[in-house]
């Protein structure tokens, strides 16, 4: 338990502290990026371009082309799995069509619903959650929701408290911003906080139902091992590079703004290697990718969701990305969703502290 506290604290000091001491070294006064709620635009971000473009699309086939060639690789050669299904659960339904419903009035502009237009968010992945607990709930007999009902409540204030992390990062990128609603600063924090808590519930449930596909089960069980040498020095340089890069983040928001997304992970990651734990990338070293895949897929998939259920919301998000901001799919452009796939190994992360809290054990969620 001491261990927990000890990485969140370290974590939370890197995230707080250096993007505000980058400001503060670069000379930049510090009030403006504590505004709350965040409305002022005061970062200026750089063109798109080619280059940059390339070089990030580059960054990004490197990184995924392997693991896309073996996935079509291995669905020709995996079986068809015919474990038997369970009945769809009623609760399954009603989210199904709550969902439905939903999803009608955050599209639509209908003048009796207008005092609620603004907080559809929440119900709508309210519904996605207990949808894809009932898909588990039929594919396996079991899902998160029912089996383990603590675990499952306490991923909401903690996801909640999770995202408001790169809220704050944001400040210093401005990446995103939000439009169409306007609150108070306690008003502001409770529905962003409401809205905030069903990520992790999210992709942790549509993770529990990716990992049991063979595609992913089987695929990525034996794939490519990579072999780590000298772990510790390299979580050190991990987490002093990412330390400089977050410092960096404040002064040099255009050219640092994707380790908004990266360095979180090194740094936890780091943390736990430093004090010899297991953590989420610890089986890719015999070779088993099967739980970065399955987390980094379950958020791509969220991401589609947020995105597209974002487009024609009232109270929506938009997107200003240095140099790549071209392509869009819905608000997002097309770069821009290579970053779900390092967030949702994240959400692995955070979501393994919380089987630690709740299990008092080690390692990421099953």
């Amino acid at each position: 338990m001491k261990s927990i506290f000890l990485k969140f604290f370290i974590m939370a000091s890197m995230l707080l502290g250096l993007p505000m001491l980058g400001v503060i070294l670069a000379g930049y006064p510090p009030a403006k990026y504590l505004e709350f709620p965040p409305h002022t635009k005061y970062v200026s971000h750089a063109p798109f371009s080619w280059i940059a473009f390339t070089c990030y699309a580059l960054i990004v086939l490197l990184a995924t082309l392997p693991l896309i060639f073996r996935a079509i690789k291995t669905k020709v050669s995996v079986e068809p799995n015919d474990n038997p299904s369970y009945p769809f659960p009623w609760w399954g339904w009603f989210g199904l069509l709550s969902g439905i419903c939903f999803w009608i009035m955050a599209w639509t502009r209908f003048p009796w619903f207008n005092r609620f237009q603004p907080h559809t968010f929440f119900p709508l992945w309210l519904s996605y959650i207990l949808v894809i607990n009932a898909l588990n709930q039929r594919k396996k007999g079991a899902c998160m929701m029912i089996r383990r009902p603590g675990f499952f409540l306490l991923l909401f204030p903690v996801s909640a408290m999770f995202w408001w992390f790169f809220e704050y990062l944001n400040r210093f990128v401005q990446n995103w911003y939000y439009v169409g609603a306007n609150y108070d600063s306690l008003e502001y924090f409770l529905w962003a906080s409401l809205s905030f808590s069903t990520v992790l519930p999210a992709v942790l449930g549509t993770r529990d139902l990716l990992c049991n596909i063979p595609l992913i089960k089987e695929g990525f069980t034996g794939f490519f091992p990579l072999k780590i040498v000298c772990p510790k020095l390299l979580a050190s340089c991990a987490i002093i590079i990412s330390g400089a890069g977050l410092a960096g983040i404040g002064v040099w928001p255009g050219f640092f703004s994707s380790l908004l997304w990266l360095s979180p992970l090194f740094i936890v990651v780091s943390l736990q290697t430093l004090m010899k734990e297991r953590h989420v990338l610890s089986d890719i070293t015999h070779g088993n990718w099967s739980v970065v895949v399955s987390y980094a897929v379950a958020a791509l998939i969220c991401g589609i969701f947020w995105e597209m259920w974002n487009f024609y919301s009232l109270a929506k998000w938009e997107y200003s990305v240095p140099f790549v901001h071209r392509f869009k799919i819905f608000e997002m452009p097309l770069i821009g969703y290579a970053g779900y796939l390092p967030f949702g190994v994240e959400c692995a992360v955070i979501g393994g502290i919380v089987e630690q809290l709740t299990r008092g054990r080690t390692g990421e969620p099953d």
